[in-house]
């Protein structure tokens, strides 16, 4: 099936802006094109286009992304290659997921806090630091 940048964009939720920079940029290599120089993208830029996204949303620079397709078109031999980009992604990416699930406990802990101490009209409850640290934070921690 074929699709114009219009459909793209609102199929993949990518600004008509933002895919003509990545073709610019040199990551839409196959996208096939019309007489009058229109892009016409099929469900193989589809799939071209969810994996950028994907690599985009870990941190992967767009260099980088546009090498993984160049080693792609290489063929069987950058398997290797490949191979250990995502290794090195996924590694990057999990680092990121911690992170931000060391990030979203201090805002749960920060919300109850506030919760109760909005119930209790001060933020000054005995022993509730404690009480929330325990439950939402690191039990390592001995600061808030």
């Amino acid at each position: 099936m074929n699709y114009s940048i219009g459909d793209i964009s609102k199929m993949l939720n990518i600004s008509i802006s933002t895919l003509r920079y990545y073709d610019k940029k040199g990551l839409l290599p196959l996208v096939n094109r019309t007489t009058g120089n229109i892009r016409v993208f099929d469900d193989s830029d589809v799939e071209c286009l969810k994996m950028i996204e994907c690599l985009k949303n870990t941190g992967m620079p767009l260099d980088d992304i546009k090498q993984f397709f160049q080693w792609c078109e290489e063929g069987d031999s950058t398997i290797d290659k490949r191979y250990e980009l995502f290794v090195h992604q996924k590694e990057e990416t999990e680092k990121q997921i911690a992170i931000l699930q060391d990030a979203l406990a201090r805002i749960k802990y920060k919300c109850e806090f506030y919760r109760v101490s909005k119930e209790k009209g001060t933020t000054d409850v005995p022993g509730l630091r404690e009480e929330l640290a325990m439950k939402f934070l690191d039990k390592s921690e001995n600061k808030i």
